[in-house]
């Protein structure tokens, strides 16, 4: 694992967040920023996937049950070339193969079409289940913001896969703490997150920071030796990491960036770009 290298992909990530919901006039830059290292070490590292794998029936599966942060995942899908860079430039436009949320149907290497915040989680857990019914060794990994757990449907899947023993089931959770009314202690708290999990029969892995690779790493690591529980790990994550105005900043949830604004954002991520 080379760390610099993943900060360099996931600053590139986030600048295609920022691009793609630039040129779109819409989308959710706050969370997917806040999940740009999540996005990068899955797919560079953890994962047994890649554009040569869309197909195979070995390969390790993602559902992005937060589907309305797809700009994060379309980023890093083209920075490892399932699809040239320029195309996020059509992110939402009619007919675009980059929808507003993640579909299946139009894009080679989306394993759930999402959006309906919950159900991601439930598709992941049926993927989990049949892996152990025909025998294959895959993983599969979900993704869910804070707010999304604020749904019930999230704890009839965990309880299923507690139930379950599904081990091959990693659940990540990007808690910034923010949704689209504000911080989610004060619209309806979820808190403890973690012994929610536990509740479940989860093996939870707690990350202070879910920007350090080397924290993400070390809490991969530890799922893959979990055996008869399926694993949550919790992200301790800044909502619109990367940006100044954006960082923190809940009016960001579901906002694209106008042209001065646009200009301000690339500009701090060059910043950092220069400084990795």
């Amino acid at each position: 694992m080379n760390i610099s290298e993943l900060k360099k992909t996931a600053n590139q990530v986030r600048k295609d967040i920022v691009t793609a919901t630039f040129y779109a006039k819409a989308g959710h830059p706050g969370g997917s920023l806040s999940s740009a290292e999540i996005f990068t070490y899955l797919y560079s590292e953890e994962m047994n996937i890649g554009p040569a794998k869309t197909d195979d029936p070995d390969r390790d599966r993602f559902v992005l049950s937060k589907g309305h942060t797809c700009p994060g995942l379309y980023g890093i899908m083209a920075e490892l070339g399932y699809f040239d860079r320029e195309e996020l430039k059509t992110f939402r436009h009619v007919g675009a193969r980059l929808q507003g949320h993640p579909s299946m149907r139009n894009l080679p290497g989306i394993d759930m079409s999402t959006g309906s915040l919950g159900q991601g989680i439930s598709c992941a857990v049926g993927m989990a289940l049949a892996a152990k019914i025909t025998g294959k060794t895959y993983r599969v990994y979900t993704l869910l913001g804070d707010g999304e757990i604020e749904e019930g449907q999230v704890w009839e899947a965990a309880m299923f896969a507690g139930a379950k023993k599904l081990d091959n089931l990693c659940v990540i959770v990007d808690n910034n703490n923010l949704q689209i009314d504000g911080p989610i202690d004060e619209v309806n708290s979820p808190y403890p997150i973690d012994k929610k999990f536990e509740a479940f029969n989860f093996h939870v892995i707690n990350v202070a920071d879910g920007h350090d690779f080397a924290q993400l790493a070390a809490a991969f690591a530890e799922a893959r030796t979990i055996k008869g529980q399926p694993t949550a790990i919790i992200c301790k994550t800044i909502k619109g990491k990367g940006v100044s105005f954006m960082e923190n900043n809940a009016g960001w949830h579901g906002k694209a960036p106008n042209a001065e604004e646009y200009k301000i954002a690339m500009a701090d991520l060059e910043r950092i770009g220069e400084a990795l």
